[in-house]
């Protein structure tokens, strides 16, 4: 209780007022024990008492208040803690909701459950809580109390909030603390490694399958002994996984069951992951089928393989073994591998390794530098020179000596983890950081053995220490990834080799990129390519940039966003007809690395064309990747594929943009020594130019007219420098860089995506811009001239061109100066109108009133236009809103801006008097009109110029979201932001640098964002910092519920979300969402896959099905019909005169006039209600209607509700409902002349 409450309590009491009879009769109040006077001295007493009461109380109450704040700073920390526990656990729900399909119900209900970890894209697909995900699976239901999946802060009890930390909750926040940006991080990391780690349930089935096939091997039954090339005791179907070319080989063999089957590869080491579970099995060959020459020729390859065949057909009949194929280790031929599966269960898969007795091969006879495959045999020739020497085998002695180490590589890392607690889940998360990026599949990966090796090196050579967390081991290990090229120095695990091992020059004479194993004989990354290795130093490089970086989600960058090339690299091209490769070798003089590689020409020519695009590409990419070849896989009772027949070659450049558009390669001077390697390498391309500063030099020169050809000269590098040194023809490369070019191309004649246009559109206004500064006369000065339209940031997706009016097209109207089009003329070509706002000083003249403000402006643009067309000659036409001016062919439209008009729409008076701010919708928007429209504008235009295809991906995703009907409700700001996000947050790939790549990234960025949970933040111009996100992100989860569905933050917008305030409704951002999803399936196999059946445009056309009423337009009234993205043959006279511009003076054509934008409108304004329509703003000529749902319920008959509506009357109440019909011909008729036909799909109506 207060001190001043208190006392007022204490004077009422001593206000009463007591009868005081004379002093010498004293009154007992209680007789015999109380008089009055003692009374009274008691009052008095207590009231002291009471103040004395009353101020220690509010000392000890402030003493208490000040220590309860003390202990609630003090737990803060905790309350963090537990927030971020909350927010996670709801988070994960999103992330990781598929379950193993092998685990039973018993398992189910576990918190440790062998589910795969789903991807951003699969995760934003999932139905609402409690629905059915893509996949057909179950989600789990919201632990919201409202059943939906909004982030909300934790509400926790009092007790629980001030609850102290215990101490190991104290040490996991130290520890976050020093190690991670945040305890979420923390956790996110564990659950990762919790969802990829195998379960008990599994490994139960694992280890059971295991001791089936180790049993079954146990007992296969022996063979006479015959010659290598007889099959005869291959009595069943299965078939030799080995492609015996040359058919004669020296050895005999014959089947007996192995020397031992031992458990080796990552199961047994505790490091393997999901999804792709294999567990590999070692199968020892006796030595009795061994003989020592089997080094020589490929007889050991061939024993491995004719092994492994005996064994598939002796475990075709064991009943627990369901499918069996073969396939090849990391793409290596002369690796065959058995693949099972049981019978029971498909999640798992067992790998047969047929391996080599230890010891059997001295590790010498694999020298890099030795040959084991003689040219004669291979050949069936006679050498021209006989003494010279046999070239080295590197290739085929490291595929033979790897089948000799499994067992001594397990016992290594085996060592090597026992004495790192967190090795299993350090090499868990480089796996799922490879997975991501493709890196560990196929011929030459960077695979999880040379994970697992990688970071053993580096705990062996102490760089990092053993007590480190997972987290640790990753960041170390993507560190020194990035800043060690192997391909310049290779290192070695082995500490003390024996004197016959090769030394690492040896090893660097031979290989591309070399890590030598423990033994020190044996380089891992022998079938590596230096451009695959540069790959993984880039991502590395590329992962360590934003790891630190508090305005990216590192955790889903690094670990959760997948990388396919199609997204990852600007250009694609593929190589088809790999046979054509054979001429190659042959061209290239390839016949010693041909045998010894045994045959495969693929791997053999692939090196040297990889160096050969490398030095003609030079400086014009950052990286050249190309696809890893998948394993291929088999029948058993298949004969092995040929090379030929294994998928296209794929190639990946990541352009620098800077250079990458040159159209000229200038080499060195004419009497320089490198000229003659310069013109070796062009060929007959190369000639001798005499340039600007005198110099004369060797040059090649590329045509390209427009900035859309000039993107693609690197294809012209390449089909050059492939047909002139490697024999490939122009026609089996298939180049994927400008496929959807075609749906922005704005000529007929050359192909131009719209910068040229947009370039003259932009010199024209800066033009403008200074003479409106130079304008003398005005009554106030210009303050600035801003530029609002998108045709000035180059994101219109048609950009306007300058126009030259056709006069027999118009009749001219003498009064304004203006043209009409003629009676029964198609409708004329739309001119845009280019929004510039003009301000003008303030002043204390400028009146208060919001009616007096208008007529100042209209004033201003009557001026303008004045002096405009005194001192310029332009053609002005003022307006009341605004002034159009037409220059250079262009159309400008200038609005007249004060400063304080949005303030004054926000004041009003009361009837009082008394003046009231309110804001409203008319001062919004005039102030995104005047003030952030033209501020992103000028943004946006910055972006443009330092990202050149920036403009051209904003086209591409506009003009799709005008196909899928979706241009209405993501506005063309919106989707500006959306692009611009993906060059200034590219994370985890580079800024796109071809608007192919970057439309495929914003359809990813569409569907997979998290738009319930998180805002979208746009960093314009770097100006927020770590502490604004959090403080956006902590806003926008508190007031998630009163926010648009799609929030875009700008660090001029971070609470409001300007541009998607209105729209879109949750209803179409779901279907933007669904439609981006599926565009992205179709479009990424069309990139991939040239023998598609439809072309790209595909993802262009919206499926109409779903409509209730179909309106098809004219085409000759529809002005945009060239836009189309199937455009109609026939061409329409529209009134302009192409590639002229117009000359100062020209009469005003009609702006701004589209009948179907017209039309559409007043649809919407007269059947809004009960319906909505969607039409495509680019040469659409069909406009959907989707009836309304809700509008078709019957309600209570209201004259003043009649419009569009039928009355029905069912016993004495009167109802009305829509009249269907008669809407439907009022479509007809209020698009006379317009309207072609409307199609009513009656059979989709459901009222």
């Amino acid at each position: 209780m207060s001190r001043s409450a208190s006392k007022s309590h204490a004077d009422k009491r001593a206000s009463v007022q007591v009868a005081s009879p004379s002093q010498d009769l004293p009154v007992e109040v209680v007789p015999g024990r109380l008089t009055q006077t003692q009374w009274e001295d008691m009052l008095r007493l207590e009231d002291t008492d009471d103040v004395v009461g009353e101020i220690m109380e509010e000392l000890v109450g402030n003493v208490m208040e000040r220590c309860l704040k003390t202990y609630i700073h003090k737990q803060l920390v905790a309350f963090s803690v537990s927030w971020a526990k909350g927010f996670l656990v709801q988070a994960l729900e999103l992330q990781f909701l598929y379950r193993d399909e092998g685990d039973g119900p018993a398992e189910a209900s576990s918190d440790t459950e062998d589910s795969e970890p789903m991807t951003p894209s699969d995760a934003s697909h999932a139905e609402e809580d409690g629905g059915v995900s893509a996949n057909g699976k179950r989600t789990k239901s919201s632990s919201n109390d409202d059943g939906d999946a909004v982030l909300r802060p934790v509400k926790l009890s009092r007790k629980d909030l001030y609850k102290p930390p215990t101490v190991e909750e104290l040490n996991q926040l130290k520890e976050a603390e020093s190690l991670f940006h945040c305890s979420l991080l923390k956790m996110q990391m564990e659950e990762l490694l919790k969802e990829v780690a195998l379960s008990g349930r599994r490994k139960q089935q694992i280890d059971s399958f295991v001791q089936t096939v180790t049993k079954a091997l146990q007992s296969v039954p022996s063979s006479p002994k015959v010659e290598l090339g007889d099959l005869s005791w291959l009595t069943g179907s299965a078939k030799v996984p080995f492609i015996l070319v040359p058919a004669e080989c020296a050895g005999k063999f014959h089947m007996a069951p192995p020397a031992s089957v031992d458990l080796v590869g990552s199961y047994p080491l505790g490091t393997c992951v999901k999804p792709r579970i294999t567990v590999d099995l070692a199968v020892t060959i006796p030595a009795e089928v061994l003989q020592v020459k089997d080094d020589m020729n490929q007889r050991y390859p061939r024993k491995r393989a004719l092994y492994l065949a005996g064994l598939a057909q002796h475990l075709s009949s064991s009943p627990e073994v369901g499918s069996m194929r073969y396939s090849c280790l990391h793409g290596n031929r002369l690796r065959p591998l058995l693949l099972l599966t049981p019978s029971e269960s498909s999640n798992f898969t067992l790998r047969l390794h047929a391996c080599l007795p230890p010891g059997y091969f001295k590790p010498s006879r694999f020298h890099p530098q030795r040959n084991n495959i003689r040219t004669k045999w291979y050949t069936g020739l006679e050498s021209s020179d006989p003494e010279s020497p046999e070239p080295p085998t590197p290739h085929y002695n490291s595929s033979v000596l790897g089948d000799m180490l499994p067992r001594a590589h397990l016992q290594f890392l085996s060592a090597v983890s026992s004495q790192c607690p967190a090795f299993a889940h350090g090499v868990a998360l480089i796996k799922v950081w490879l997975r991501q990026r493709e890196l560990d599949q196929g011929a030459g990966c960077f695979n999880g053995f040379l994970a697992s090796m990688t970071l053993a090196y580096l705990l062996s050579t102490h760089r990092v220490s053993n007590t480190m967390t997972a987290y640790q081991l990753l960041r170390n290990s993507l560190h020194f990834l990035a800043n060690t090229d192997l391909t310049e120095n290779g290192i070695t695990l082995a500490k003390n080799p024996d004197s016959t091992a090769p030394s690492l020059p040896d090893f660097q004479k031979a290989f591309q990129v070399v890590f030598v194993d423990p033994s020190g004989h044996l380089n891992m990354c022998a079938d590596m390519t230096a451009c695959t290795y540069k790959q993984v130093q880039h991502e590395a490089s590329l992962s360590m940039q934003f790891w630190d970086d508090a305005t990216v989600s590192g955790f889903h960058a690094l670990l959760m966003t997948p990388k396919p090339l199609a997204r990852t690299s600007d250009h694609i091209f593929q190589l088809l007809e790999l046979v054509k490769l054979q001429a190659s070798c042959k061209k290239l003089n390839l016949l010693s690395e041909l045998m010894d590689h045994s045959g495969n020409y693929v791997h053999t020519v692939l090196p040297y064309i990889l160096s050969l695009l490398q030095q003609g590409l030079g400086q014009r990419i950052h990286l050249l990747t190309h696809s890893l070849t998948p394993d291929p896989e088999w029948s058993v009772e298949a004969e092995p594929p040929k090379h030929k027949t294994q998928p296209p070659l794929s190639f990946g450049l990541i352009l620098r943009p800077e250079y990458a558009a040159s159209a000229l390669e200038r080499g060195p001077p004419a009497d320089s020594p490198k000229a003659a390697e310069f013109r070796q390498l062009w060929g007959p391309r190369s000639e001798l130019r005499r340039f600007q500063d005198g110099a004369i030099t060797e040059a090649v020169l590329w045509t390209g007219e427009t900035v859309c050809e000039k993107r693609m000269v690197p294809r012209q590098i390449i089909t050059h420098l492939l047909q002139l040194h490697a024999d490939i023809p122009e026609s089996c490369v298939r180049y994927v860089g400008a496929m959807m070019d075609d749906v922005i191309n704005v000529s007929h004649d050359v192909l131009s995506t719209g910068e040229e246009d947009s370039l003259k559109l932009v010199q024209s206004y800066d033009d403008l811009s200074r003479k409106l500064w130079r304008l003398e006369g005005l009554p106030l000065s210009i303050t600035s001239v801003q530029g609002a339209h998108p045709a000035l940031r180059y994101t219109q997706v048609f950009p306007p061109k300058p126009l030259m009016m056709d006069y027999s097209f118009f009749d001219k109207e003498k009064s304004s100066r203006s043209l009409l089009p003629k009676e029964g003329k198609p409708c004329p070509a739309y001119i845009t109108p280019v929004t510039v706002v003009c301000h003008m000083e303030g002043s204390g003249k400028w009146p208060h009133d919001r009616v007096a403000i208008r007529h100042i402006k209209a004033a201003f643009h009557i001026n303008l236009g004045e002096l405009l067309n005194k001192e310029h000659s332009y053609t002005c036409r003022p307006c009341p809103t605004h002034l159009d001016v037409w220059k250079d062919g262009f159309a400008f439209r200038i609005h007249v801006a004060y400063h304080r008009e949005p303030q004054v729409l926000r004041e009003s008076l009361t009837p009082d008097g008394l003046l009231v701010v309110r804001d409203n919708e008319a001062a919004q928007a005039l102030e995104v009109a005047t003030v952030h429209r033209p501020l992103l504008t000028s943004t946006l235009h910055g972006i443009q110029q330092q990202h050149p295809c920036f403009g051209a991906v904003c086209r591409l995703a506009k003009r799709w979201l005008g196909a899928q009907l979706l241009s209405d409700d993501i506005r063309e700001d919106a989707a500006d932001l959306l692009v611009a996000s993906l060059f200034l947050h590219p994370a985890p790939f580079t800024p796109p640098s071809s608007p192919q790549v970057g439309f495929l990234r914003f359809l990813r960025l569409l569907s997979s964002f998290d738009w319930r949970n998180n805002p979208l933040v746009v960093n314009l111009n770097n100006t927020l910092t770590g502490a604004d996100y959090t403080d956006t992100k902590n806003d926008f989860v508190a007031n998630r519920d009163s926010l648009p569905v799609m929030f875009i933050a700008t660090p001029s917008d971070k609470k409001l979300s300007l541009w998607t305030k209105h729209t879109p409704s949750i209803q179409m951002l779901q279907r933007a969402v669904m439609v981006a999803a599926e565009s992205l399936k179709v479009l990424e196999p069309q990139l991939k896959d040239g023998n598609q059946i439809q072309d790209v445009k595909v993802a262009m056309r919206p499926p109409l099905e779903a409509y209730d009423v179909l309106i098809h337009l004219m085409p000759k009234q529809v002005p945009l019909i060239h836009q189309a993205v199937d455009p109609l043959v026939v061409v329409f006279s529209r009134g302009v005169m192409a590639g002229k511009a117009g000359n100062p003076g020209e009469i005003m054509p009609v702006i701004d006039y589209n009948p179907v934008s017209l039309f559409l409108a007043e649809l919407r304004d007269s059947f809004g209600d009960l319906a909505l329509f969607f039409c495509d703003p680019y040469g659409g000529t069909v406009i959907a209607v989707l009836w309304k749902p809700k509008a078709f319920k019957p309600v209570p008959f209201k004259t003043s509700e009649i419009n569009a509506r039928r009355v029905e009357v069912s016993g004495e109440r009167a109802h009305t409902v829509p009249n269907v019909e008669a809407i439907v011909e009022d479509f007809r008729v209020m698009g006379k002349d317009l309207v072609k036909s409307v199609e009513a799909r009656t059979e989709r109506w459901s009222f």
